[in-house]
């Protein structure tokens, strides 16, 4: 009876974490919306309005961070030119205190824009293990004590997986596979590695052409679910485990902004913005099409029944239903952070370092304009009742009082 007692115990606390987290590029489900949380709407790092904590990163970094129980994770590089050393970082949430760093040489090609990183993809986590990936294609693996688990040079059979403004496509867990996509003009394929043994369970080949969307998830009311891959010539869904195409929708895709599951539809950056209904492992059917909901660098955010897109300076608020324009309320800046959305809020970070922040509703309006010092490009993580945004030199946790 007692070993019971602990095993709820055990069971609750592990659930109470998960609804905490942040595991990955742009959530945990991927969607970009924690909607229990409550954050500050207004806040000032120069002076620590609602600022719990600043902290110094070293080296480069255009990831954002994860939130893993009680720690937050970014990843980093370092290095002459080529950046080829690679760094996995590991905080209190609390306190903003390094827990622990790691690092590591590359193996691959660490070509990239000055203005991007070896760092770009953000990590991913299935609450055990934190995944590390890197533009050279280097995949880490380590607990969340910061112990090596495994590590693999996913460009070391093919020397040519890489292009000269760098890879920046995030990984995704899906159930027990880590799904990394590695597209550009030379060797380019998706892989699914084992979470537990870091072995290979799939690699498929995908359209030589570069590509920095990230692999989507697609949850079906059987519970099952598909990964998602975009390119230019289109949309795939495949098995997690073996990788086996379902089935695929024929439309371009967008190379940067990733698509998006939510409400049993899929939203695809494709002629604007294609939505469309997802079968029980058959085929999708279009549900609409905009090209005035359009996303541009950041991908699109389905928040109930109104999805949002950021096109240029623009936030659009579209109607799921159809795709109708319910209004548009601009914001400065250029952005390749994607919104994220904590309750009745939109925070918005752009390039050049301010987080606006939009109040939700029939009508959108920007409430606050909130600057943050430095260069911004990563996709903030929402944990709780705190923001986390990862600057050029300072991972930053916004909060109200006591938290």
């Amino acid at each position: 009876m007692k070993r019971f007692l602990t095993l709820i115990a055990a069971t609750a606390a592990l659930l109470l974490f998960s609804a905490a987290d942040w595991r990955q590029f742009r959530g945990t489900d991927l969607t970009g919306v924690a909607a229990d949380s409550r954050l500050p709407t207004q806040f000032d790092v120069k002076t620590g309005e609602n600022v719990a904590w600043t902290t110094p990163l070293l080296g480069k970094g255009v990831s954002g961070p994860i939130v893993v129980r009680d720690r937050v994770f970014v990843t980093a590089s370092s290095g002459p030119v080529t950046q080829n050393r690679l760094h996995v970082l590991a905080f209190d949430a609390k306190t903003g205190q390094q827990v622990w760093k790691r690092d590591f040489w590359a193996t691959g090609r660490c070509y990239h824009h000055p203005t991007s990183a070896n760092a770009a993809p953000t990590p991913a986590s299935d609450g055990e293990r934190i995944f590390a990936f890197f533009s050279s294609n280097d995949l880490v693996c380590l607990d969340l004590d910061g112990n090596l688990l495994w590590y693999r040079g996913l460009a070391h059979d093919y020397p040519k997986a890489g292009n000269d403004v760098g890879m920046s496509s995030s990984p995704v867990v899906v159930g027990k596979t880590v799904v990394v996509q590695i597209e550009n003009q030379g060797d380019s394929f998706a892989a699914g590695i084992d979470t537990e043994t870091g072995e290979t369970r799939w690699r498929i080949d995908r359209p030589h052409a570069a590509n920095w969307a990230s692999p989507g998830m697609l949850r079906l009311k059987d519970g099952k679910e598909l990964v998602l891959l975009t390119s230019g010539k289109g949309l795939t869904a495949h098995d997690p485990l073996t990788g086996e195409q379902k089935w695929s929708y024929d439309s371009g895709c967008s190379i940067i902004p990733s698509v998006t599951a939510a409400n049993g539809r899929i939203y695809l950056p494709a002629n604007g913005l294609t939505v469309l209904d997802a079968g029980e492992g058959s085929a999708p059917s279009l549900a609409w099409e905009s090209n005035k909901v359009v996303p541009g660098n950041s991908s699109p955010v389905v928040d109930g029944d109104k999805v949002y897109t950021l096109r240029g300076s623009v936030l659009v608020c579209g109607n799921e239903k159809d795709g109708d324009v319910l209004w548009q309320e601009r914001v400065k800046g250029t952005f390749w952070a994607t919104p994220v959305i904590a309750g009745e809020h939109a925070y918005c970070v752009n390039q050049e370092g301010q987080c606006l922040v939009v109040q939700l509703g029939e009508k959108g309006q920007v409430v606050s304009t909130n600057e943050l010092g430095e260069a911004v490009l990563g996709t903030p993580a929402v944990a709780g009742d705190a923001l986390y945004i990862r600057g050029e030199k300072h991972l930053i946790k916004i909060a109200g009082a006591n938290k």
